[in-house]
């Protein structure tokens, strides 16, 4: 008989051992800058953080870790990305190996993608998808980096970088804690990370969708249209309302010019959506901007990305589905289209899941950690959707708020309903005995 192909097991286990194999290298001597031996926790909680591409960290990526850690990191931060399985697939068609059909299926799920057919068409594209976009993204960079560095360090900025933004990751090389503060009012930087951010997070679904019908929008699938116009929407209130209550916050936007506080409204928009670089004090914002981006942060980036959080496609549905309950219509409606309700229920599963996760974290940091509740919160939602923006407070994290941390980084990547799903998958084929309707009272 056959053995069943559980690919929801084998996604949580392969980064299971991503994040043990990198811990395992970071804890050298030779990963860390003293030469020596890095603490398991520290070398756990980076390891974890690159490979679920978060970017929150204990110790300064840029002084800390040696070159050679800084490559492992690097390393995860791919990995963690786009999938070792997309990349072995994409390995065994350069081998002209058969990709055989549970290979196919476990991409399925990686890539997120409705159908197995064409899936390996897909894994082709991510691949000449992200080499296009890190490889453009590090030379438009390099031209940042080289005004202010020697040539060597300006290449190894500008490759690092853009491969940290493109995955969403938000790791910076800069020292001290201060990711890209030095360059809020630089063009060139600013709309070359948050490119590679939002093509990132948009999901490598939507632009496979974008590019084989030729970026006609009556053409291209009713998921691309949402992930694509929630994007767009997201970044224009995020900007505005970020601006308005930051513009006059001598802690963060009020020195800048105009210029600056404009492309510090929009990077900041952008950041939230799982990329974790900043260029303002996060720590120096109002409460109310803190809050506001908690929840640009839980939505996160789109399906099929680099990002986290709940996804905008899944907000969408939320949204829609609370506006059907309200108007009485029996159908979720979407864009002139009906969806189906095991979507909508997967929505509101994946919704009430992350607040629960969100709350036991939060709630375990409250009592281990003696910090500001609005700044735990914070964290909490940072590592959930994996976004690594941080109010300054995750290198003071006890060591129980470190092991929260990286289990919410953890669950936050794989994805709840993936996590479940490959420990309930074989019970939830046993059929059910059919039972009779009860009445309750909603509201």
């Amino acid at each position: 008989m056959q053995r069943e192909t559980n690919p929801w097991r084998f996604i949580v286990l392969s980064f299971l051992l991503i994040i043990l194999v990198g811990t395992f290298f970071l804890m050298l001597p030779v990963s860390s800058q003293s030469g020596k031996f890095t603490d398991p926790i520290t070398a756990l909680f980076t390891a974890t953080s690159a490979t679920c591409v978060t970017g929150l960290v204990v110790v300064d990526t840029g002084t800390y870790w040696s070159l050679f850690g800084q490559i492992v990191i690097l390393l995860l931060i791919q990995l963690g990305g786009i999938s070792y399985m997309t990349l072995l697939s994409f390995l065994a068609l350069l081998l002209r190996r058969q990709v055989v059909l549970h290979e196919r299926i476990i991409l399925q799920e990686t890539l997120n993608s409705w159908s197995i057919r064409g899936v390996m068409k897909l894994a082709r594209v991510v691949l000449y998808t992200v080499v296009f976009f890190e490889g453009l993204g590090a030379l438009l960079l390099f031209f940042v980096f080289i005004r202010d560095y020697p040539f060597i360090t300006a290449l190894k900025f500008s490759i690092f970088h853009s491969i940290s933004a493109f995955c969403n990751a938000g790791f910076d090389l800069l020292g001290g804690f201060r990711s890209l503060t030095g360059y809020v009012d630089n063009l060139l930087l600013v709309f070359t990370i948050t490119s590679l951010i939002i093509f990132g997070g948009m999901g490598f679904v939507v632009i496979y969708d974008l590019r084989s019908n030729l970026f006609n929008w009556k053409k291209i699938t009713i998921h691309s249209k949402i992930a694509i116009l929630t994007t767009i929407i997201l970044i224009i209130l995020g900007t505005l309302i970020i601006g308005l209550l930051e513009w006059r916050n001598p802690g963060t936007m009020g020195p800048l010019s105009i210029r600056g506080k404009i492309l510090s409204s929009y990077f900041q928009s952008v950041t939230p959506r799982t990329a974790g670089f900043n260029t303002l004090n996060i720590g120096n914002m109002h409460n109310a901007t803190l809050l506001f981006i908690i929840l640009l942060m839980f939505i996160g980036a789109s399906p099929g990305g680099t990002g986290g959080g709940i996804k905008t496609v899944t907000f969408t549905v939320l949204i829609s589905a609370v506006r059907a309950t309200l108007m009485g219509y029996e159908n979720v409606e979407i864009m002139e289209r009906k969806l189906y309700w095991d979507s909508v229920r997967k929505a509101w599963a994946l919704f009430f899941l992350s607040i629960g996760l969100i709350f036991i974290g939060w709630f375990t940091l409250l009592i281990s950690e003696n910090l500001l509740p609005i700044n735990l919160l914070f964290e909490v939602v940072s590592a959930f959707g994996t976004v690594g923006l941080s109010t300054g407070i995750t290198p003071s994290l006890s060591t129980v708020g470190r092991i929260v941390i990286i289990l919410v980084m953890y669950l936050g990547r794989v994805g709840l309903v993936v996590f479940g799903l490959s420990f309930l998958y074989p019970l939830r084929r046993k059929s059910h005995i059919e039972l009779p309707y009860g009445e309750v009272s909603i509201g």
